[in-house]
């Protein structure tokens, strides 16, 4: 008996590839059943709609993107822990642009749906500038304001580059989206 696991691996490959392609509200059920090569009664026994097939997607791996970023979180110091994560947000928009781009794009649909115990990549952020405003690296301001600076100078640097406004791999930028990061940080107010 199988388990099915090698079928659902296929519909989110192909439900990622087309919702970034086609869009979200333009694909529909039946072409992630057919581009994954199955019937649209089979995508249904793995997720039981294309708006919880969505939800799977984007909460494991904004979850997971979350926990990878607290793990980089672990250099000493608050400069180099932001440095980490930034060339952490660039590398994996190098790695994986499909699945970079979904997180980006549907974001806005989906973010009502986290609770507060689930993972965030802003609060992974938020909490390395919360520390270093406490520890005096950073002065000290509305830490969401900080974070949503620091955030905007990576997300639109990406945004740009998915436009192709911009070219090459975003880990070619990461020391400068670094360094305008910890200037914008180093602002007093």
């Amino acid at each position: 008996m199988r388990d099915g696991t090698a079928t659902r691996l296929r519909i989110e490959k192909e439900a990622l590839r087309l919702f970034v392609e086609k869009g979200v509200a333009e694909t529909s059920v039946r072409d992630v059943a057919q581009a994954a090569g199955v019937a649209d009664g089979a995508l249904y026994r793995h997720y039981a709609s294309k708006d919880a097939l969505i939800w799977n997607l984007f909460s494991t791996h904004y979850t997971g993107f979350a926990r990878r970023l607290d793990q980089l979180a672990a250099a000493r110091g608050t400069r180099a822990r932001l440095d980490a994560m930034i060339a952490g947000f660039c590398r994996f928009f190098d790695e994986d642009p499909v699945l970079f781009r979904f997180l980006l794009f549907v974001q806005h649909g989906q973010l009502r749906k986290i609770t507060p115990e689930m993972p965030s990549p802003i609060d992974a952020v938020r909490s390395v500038i919360a520390a270093g405003m406490r520890r005096g690296d950073i002065p000290k301001t509305d830490s969401d304001l900080a974070t949503a600076m620091v955030m905007g100078i990576v997300l639109q640097t990406a945004t740009f580059t998915v436009y192709g406004r911009l070219r090459g791999p975003l880990l070619t930028r990461s020391r400068q989206l670094s360094t305008a990061a910890w200037t914008v940080l180093s602002l007093r107010s």
